[in-house]
């Protein structure tokens, strides 16, 4: 078994409003000197896989398929196991 994390981003240069949300509501609490707030999602994955390469295939794959919108979308996998 192992456990994939995948980590996805909004790439730079793409509008986050989200994020710009979060910096002003982080400003109205007190806490001064935020500039910038980029917002993402995490997932993480068991996976019944032994081999590290095919799970990093195959997690992959789900990310250009449907995890992340790679046009706008930057992911990272990490694996353990």
């Amino acid at each position: 078994m192992m456990r994939a994390r995948v980590h996805i981003t909004l790439k730079h240069g793409v509008l986050d409003p989200q994020g710009k949300a979060i910096a002003n509501a982080l400003a109205g609490l007190g806490f001064a000197g935020v500039d910038d707030v980029r917002q993402g999602k995490y997932i993480e994955l068991k996976l019944e896989e032994t081999d590290r390469e095919r799970a990093r295939a195959k997690v992959d794959a789900m990310c250009q398929k449907l995890l992340a919108n790679t046009v706008i979308e930057n992911y990272r996998i990490d694996l353990e196991g």
